[in-house]
């Protein structure tokens, strides 16, 4: 947690250089902010440094679920020093939904921000979207979280099919990789024409699935030069793929890419439902000219532009908005609200189910047909040409049944807080999904301010344990992880 805290007030530092060279008003306290989060970090590590460094299971859910916990209760205090959120609730709402990469927002004018306060925004994205790749490579295959140990097969954890012998030297590949893409769609969107610290800002936003941008309107702001529009429509599409397969395809292995199950299933899905929505979009949606919809979606080009850019943006679990696609016809609103539980691939920086897990479910149910009527026989779930363990199928379908049990108590509970049906199960499957935008009084040109404070600290809560795959969250919850054994 030390090491966390020293890390995280590096970044801020960072921040405060940014904000320095902007010459903001903010640099004091961010600096401020930095130095007490640097100072706790110190003093924890060296409180503890005495302490056995064995980390077993039980030690790995604490670690964790308490680091993200950490990292945003110390994200939180630029914006608190500022004054630019200036109550907790709100200051730890607009951090957890920076570090879990779900970009709901409770600011009303994103523009009038200091620039060092909005690169801290955007880099809250970063760093929670490094420290998932982490997870998904390292951590969750260990635990045997969700069914990730089948990702173990091809992440570098203890298995014979790795990367490199040492996680550590694998995960250092990947986080180049991260920043490699994250240098060339800041360079990329520059020479587009967007300025260098918007550029920057939504470049770090992207590779990490967040949707945090640094404009009222979103990626509509730039609805107007549809070449910004598709290059984030493509950095979005590779952070929503698995990063160990962008590994192989810059060592040249791209029929291992091409023959990646889920991958195929990924890209799939995306063409399917583009072809579909922008089909609707453009013979059946009547788009109103707003601030949002600078032109009405007469041309295929722009209908096709925008539907594929949602498509992508709720898929991957981004968040961007070029449109309020809540608009598009009744159809496409309950459409929409469907691709929020699809996620992209394990290994990447997206939230929701992933796509794995909706192959495999998907699957084991049709083979069921198959054991019905042969009983005797032995038929086995096959992903990439191998057999995988029935108990990491088991494993998948709790995982499937948790999340959609915590989906219905999470509308459940808003509801019981005073807000309507439409909202209630938008912004809890938007939470637990780490989507972002939601429907009803959450829709996309909206944001989370209108909500109760206590809605707010449980949308939090859905955030984190979404993000870090329920279950690391959910066992902290039971009376027996807390008994020695």
């Amino acid at each position: 947690m030390g090491l966390l805290l020293l890390c995280n007030g590096g970044f801020m530092l960072l921040a405060t250089l940014v904000s320095g060279i902007y010459n903001d008003g903010a640099t004091l306290s961010i600096a401020l902010a930095a130095i007490t989060t640097m100072f706790v970090g110190t003093f924890a590590m060296f409180y503890t440094r005495g302490h056995k460094k064995e980390v077993k299971r039980r030690e790995g859910y604490i670690i964790v679920t308490f680091g993200w916990l950490v990292m945003s209760f110390s994200g939180m205090l630029p914006y608190l020093f500022s004054g630019s959120i200036p109550t907790v609730t709100n200051a730890f709402f607009e951090t957890v939904s920076g570090y879990t990469t779900t970009g709901a927002s409770i600011l009303d004018d994103i523009e009038v921000l200091p620039e060092g306060l909005l690169f801290w925004r955007s880099l809250t994205h970063w760093i929670g979207g490094m420290g998932i790749i982490v997870l998904a490579i390292a951590i969750l295959p260990l635990l045997g979280i969700g069914g990730m140990q089948l990702f173990a097969a091809e992440a570098p954890g203890p298995s014979a099919d790795k990367l490199h012998p040492r996680i550590t030297d694998t995960a250092k590949r990947l986080w180049l990789i991260y920043v490699g893409y994250t240098l060339a769609e800041t360079l990329l969107l520059k020479l587009a024409g967007m300025s260098f610290f918007d550029a920057i800002n939504h470049s770090l936003a992207t590779l990490s699935t967040g949707g945090f941008s640094t404009k009222n309107l979103s990626v509509a702001y730039w609805n107007d030069q549809p070449l910004i529009q598709y290059i984030i429509i493509l950095f979005m599409f590779l952070a929503g793929s698995n990063f160990v397969l962008s590994y192989f395809a810059f060592k040249g292995k791209v029929q291992r890419v091409l023959m990646d199950e889920e991958f195929r299933y990924y890209s799939g899905f995306v063409i399917i439902f583009t072809i579909v929505a922008a089909l609707v979009v453009y013979l059946k949606a009547e788009v109103p000219v707003t601030e949002y919809h600078p032109m009405v979606f007469g041309s295929g080009e722009s209908a096709f532009r925008h539907t594929l850019f949602q498509v992508i943006s709720v898929i991957t679990t981004t968040g961007f908005v070029s449109a309020d696609f809540t608009s598009w016809t009744p159809f496409m609103t309950v459409f929409f609200f469907g691709l929020m539980f699809l996620g992209g691939s394990a290994g990447s920086t997206s939230g929701g189910i992933k796509v794995m897990r909706h192959v495999l479910i998907i699957k084991n149910g049709l083979l069921e047909f198959k054991r019905t009527l042969h009983p005797n026989a032995i038929i086995p779930v096959r992903y990439n040409n191998k057999t995988v363990k029935e108990q990491i199928v088991y494993n998948i379908i709790a995982f499937f049944v948790l999340y959609m049990l915590l989906f219905i108590i999470g509308a459940l509970v808003l509801g019981a807080m005073g807000i309507d049906f439409v909202t209630a199960i938008g912004g809890s499957a938007s939470s637990l999904g780490n989507v972002g935008p939601a429907f009803g009084g959450l829709y996309p040109l909206s944001n989370f301010n209108g909500l109760p404070d206590p809605a707010k600290w449980w949308c939090g809560f859905l955030m984190l344990a979404g993000r870090l795959e329920l279950f690391t969250v959910l066992i902290l919850l039971t009376p027996y992880f807390w008994k020695r054994t």
